[in-house]
C-alpha cells in the first residue's frame, strides 16, 4: 500500500520501521458487528483501525453475557504486543464502529520486530498502555457508577470519531457498561430529562458535551495521559 494510514500508531513510527511493516499491510473495510475473533481463536493477525473505525474487546461472563472491557480506534492496534504474538484470542475480539482496518499477518509482525529494535520498543510501549487501560477500565468498574461510565463511554466514542451523533444503540450500551438493555436506557433517559443526550433510531446524539463530561468520570483522561507519557517518549526516541 502507499501512504501511511489513518492510525497514530503506524504514524508515529520512524521511516525505516513503516517500510518493514508496508508490504505486508492491507487495508479491509469492515461493517460494525464483524467478528475478528471469537475468544479461543488462533490470533494470526494484527489490525490497526483507522479513522473512525473503533473495535471492543468483549469478556465472557456468567448467563452467557458479554461486558465490552476495551476499545481500541486510531490510537492503537488489536492483536499487537512487544513480544511474541497471543496465541489465543481470550475475549470475543468485534468491530463496534465500521470503517477501515489494516490487517498486518502476526509472522510478518514478528519478523520486522526482530529486525528492528526501536519497532519492537514502540510496540512493547503500546502493550504497557492497552495493559494499563485494562487496569483503568477494571478500577472504573468497581469503583464509578453507572451514570459515570455510561458518561464516560460516551465521551470516549465521541472523542474517537469527532461527532455528535453517535451510532450507540441502548443495547450495545448496555453491552459496554455490563447491565441489562432497561437499565442502561434508564440512564439514557436521565442525560435525555437534563438535555445532556437526545436519542436517534439507532443513535445518541450529543446536545451538550460540556455537562456529558462533568458527568463523566476522569478515567478517560488518565489513559490519555498516560498514553501521551508512554507513547510520546516513544516517538522522541524515533526522531
Amino acid at each position: 500500500m502507499t501512504g501511511r494510514p489513518q492510525n497514530d500508531l503506524l504514524q508515529q513510527l520512524s521511516p525505516h520501521d513503516f517500510e518493514l511493516l508496508a508490504p505486508h499491510l492491507q487495508p479491509v473495510d469492515l461493517a460494525a458487528s464483524h467478528v475478528l475473533h471469537h475468544a479461543g481463536d488462533a490470533v494470526t493477525a494484527a489490525h490497526f483501525p483507522c479513522g473512525p473505525a473503533l473495535v471492543s474487546f468483549a469478556v465472557p461472563v456468567e448467563d452467557d453475557r458479554e461486558v465490552e472491557s476495551l476499545l481500541v480506534g486510531r490510537e492503537g492496534a488489536v492483536g499487537v504486543t512487544g513480544g511474541r504474538a497471543p496465541s489465543l484470542a481470550y475475549s470475543r475480539i468485534i468491530v463496534k464502529l465500521g470503517g477501515t482496518l489494516v490487517r498486518l499477518p502476526q509472522r510478518a509482525l514478528e519478523q520486522a520486530q526482530q529486525r528492528s529494535a526501536t519497532l519492537h520498543d514502540v510496540l512493547s510501549r503500546y502493550a504497557d498502555c492497552q495493559f494499563a487501560q485494562l487496569l483503568q477500565t477494571a478500577s472504573c468498574n468497581a469503583a464509578h457508577s453507572i451514570e459515570q461510565r455510561a458518561a464516560k463511554w460516551i465521551v470516549s466514542v465521541h472523542e474517537h470519531i469527532g461527532e455528535a451523533e453517535i451510532p450507540l444503540t441502548h443495547e450495545q450500551l448496555a453491552g459496554i457498561l455490563g447491565v441489562s438493555r432497561s437499565y442502561a436506557s434508564r440512564v439514557i433517559q436521565m442525560f435525555k430529562a437534563r438535555r445532556i443526550l437526545a436519542t436517534r433510531r439507532g443513535a445518541i446524539l450529543i446536545l451538550d458535551a460540556t455537562a456529558l463530561r462533568t458527568r463523566a468520570c476522569a478515567c478517560n483522561d488518565a489513559v490519555k495521559k498516560h498514553f501521551g507519557e508512554v507513547l510520546g517518549e516513544a516517538a522522541s526516541a524515533d526522531g
